[in-house]
C-alpha cells in the first residue's frame, strides 16, 4: 500500500484498472462526473458509508477484501473519520490517550513502521 496515495487517486486507479473512463464509469452507475471527478482530484471529500458503499462496488471491490478495506480506510482517513470497525465504545474511549502518548512527539516513518508490526503480531 502506498500511504502518500489520496483516497481519489486510489479510486481512480482502481476505475481505470477496469478500463472505463470517467464518462463511462458515471453513465453506467448514474453519477454525475463533475462531482466524482472532484472526489478523484481531492476538490470534494470522499462520500459518507452508504454512498462508499455503492462505489465500491461498483469499482468490483470484494466485500472483505484487502481492497476492500484499504478503499474505506482511505475515505475514513481523508475525511477525518475514524473507520466503522474501530467507534467501538472501549477503542474510542482510548484513542484520547493515544492522542496525548504521540502529541508533540516526531513520528518518524520508522517507529510508525515498528507499531504497525507490533499490532499485526498481536
Amino acid at each position: 500500500m502506498d500511504e502518500r496515495k489520496t483516497f481519489g487517486s486510489y479510486f481512480k486507479e482502481r476505475r481505470i484498472k477496469l478500463g472505463l473512463t470517467l464518462r463511462q464509469f458515471c453513465e453506467d452507475h448514474g453519477i454525475d462526473p463533475g462531482n466524482l471527478s472532484k472526489v478523484e482530484r481531492g476538490v470534494l471529500p470522499p462520500p459518507k458509508d452508504e454512498i462508499l458503499k455503492k462505489y465500491a462496488h461498483y469499482l468490483k471491490l470484494k466485500e472483505a477484501s484487502d481492497e476492500w478495506y484499504e478503499f474505506f480506510d482511505r475515505a475514513a482517513a481523508e475525511s477525518g473519520r475514524l473507520p466503522k470497525e474501530l467507534r467501538e465504545k472501549e477503542i474510542v474511549a482510548r484513542m484520547p490517550f493515544l492522542f496525548r502518548t504521540i502529541r508533540g512527539k516526531k513520528i518518524t516513518k520508522e517507529k510508525l513502521d515498528k507499531l504497525i508490526k507490533l499490532i499485526k503480531e498481536s
